[in-house]
């Protein structure tokens, strides 16, 4: 099962009003200047523990080399990148019709992480589940794994009925 992430108020946040992780030494503190919210890196980690695959999907045109070496420098390794430019390849392509910038579902993705309502709107419009972070919540990182887990059995009881 895939879970994935959208960086921008959800992973990235003002450290004004989060919590964050402990920022890179310098001076990759200064190459990669956002902070990760505190948590991340235990979630992530714990998620592909499970067996999960963990992905970042978001609308941002920050290169998937810039998104790796940011994460590289907390000892994370996304499974796949979904950005901007690749969503607009793989996803927009030719249409004439605009689509949401993310159709998680496009990517067999069963939870996408996210925290703008436009996606959570989206989400119920296209069929794809969303969950949204967006406050500062020090059991958010629960509450991602929890529904993950929830997910993944329903999706498994599915299976088996088919």
């Amino acid at each position: 099962m895939r879970v994935s992430f959208d960086l921008d108020e959800v992973l990235f946040v003002d450290p004004k009003r989060f919590e964050t992780e402990k920022p890179p030494r310098f001076p990759m503190s200064l190459l990669f200047p956002e902070r990760l919210r505190k948590g991340t890196v235990d979630l992530v980690h714990q998620l592909q523990k499970e067996g999960f695959e963990v992905w970042v999907y978001t609308s941002s045109f920050r290169s998937e080399s810039y998104i790796k070496s940011l994460f590289r420098n907390y000892g994370v390794r996304f499974d796949d990148i979904v950005n901007g430019f690749r969503h607009q390849a793989e996803v927009q392509r030719n249409r004439r019709q605009t689509l949401p910038t993310k159709v998680p579902s496009h990517y067999h993705i069963s939870l996408h992480v996210d925290d703008e309502d436009a996606v959570i709107r989206n989400g119920r419009e296209f069929g794809f589940k969303v969950m949204r972070v967006y406050e500062p919540d020090e059991h958010w990182a629960d509450k991602i794994l929890e529904e993950a887990r929830r997910i993944r059995a329903r999706e498994e009881a599915e299976s088996r009925k088919a």
